[in-house]
């Protein structure tokens, strides 16, 4: 069974973090609310817990996956951005865009796009995804939590438990999160080209 982690949404208990911080650390995939919906993370250079997220969720390595950064500065690492596009990053960060850029050299080729190079990074705008961010110390591998067979995401933790309580190591539970998945931009060309409109809206980037 999922151990539950039961969490302040504005003040989570950083005892508890830790430990699902730890839990992370020993290879295991979580599920954790975001600004968006609830998500499944691991461990970004964890190849077994990362093959897990992706059974989880029910999707193959074509699908890409998404990093959770606490800032821009973490972000900057994993991806090669230039000013026009820090820019917009700035406006929409934290919040809930998923923004796809070129990957560097600290992506792994295997959590990347397999063709292009690519990896989609967002900063989360909430508490708890921040603070355990912080408690872990890098980014953490994500993709949104949807059932395998559904169309949408998850953001109640007794139906998370219920069907993924025998295969979900532990789940952060911070009430429900909102039900849409993020709003999705690719970044890698002169213009940025919406993949999905999601939460975040495009006026908030000026766009």
């Amino acid at each position: 069974m999922s151990l539950r982690f039961e969490v302040h949404p504005q003040n989570p208990q950083p005892r508890l973090l830790k430990q699902a911080a730890d839990l992370l650390r020993g290879g295991d995939v979580l599920a954790v609310p975001t600004d968006s919906s609830y998500a499944l993370v691991c461990r970004l250079d964890d190849k077994a817990a990362a093959e897990q997220l992706r059974r989880l969720r029910g999707i193959d390595e074509k699908h890409l996956l998404t990093l959770l950064c606490r800032d821009l500065s973490e972000l900057a690492n994993y991806a090669r951005v230039d000013n026009r596009q820090y820019r917009l990053l700035k406006l929409g960060t934290p919040g809930p865009y998923t923004f796809i850029l070129d990957a560097t050299k600290e992506v792994p080729r295997r959590v990347s796009h397999p063709s292009r190079r690519t990896i989609g990074l967002r900063v989360p705008d909430h508490q708890v995804t921040q603070d355990l961010l912080a408690q872990f110390g890098e980014p953490l591998l994500a993709t949104t939590l949807i059932a395998p067979g559904d169309t949408l995401p998850m953001n109640d933790v007794d139906e998370i438990l219920e069907r993924f309580g025998k295969l979900l190591p532990g789940i952060i539970d911070a009430g429900a999160c909102p039900m849409e998945p993020t709003t999705v931009l690719d970044m890698t060309d002169d213009e940025p080209v919406l993949l999905r409109q999601g939460r975040g809206e495009l006026s908030r980037l000026g766009l």
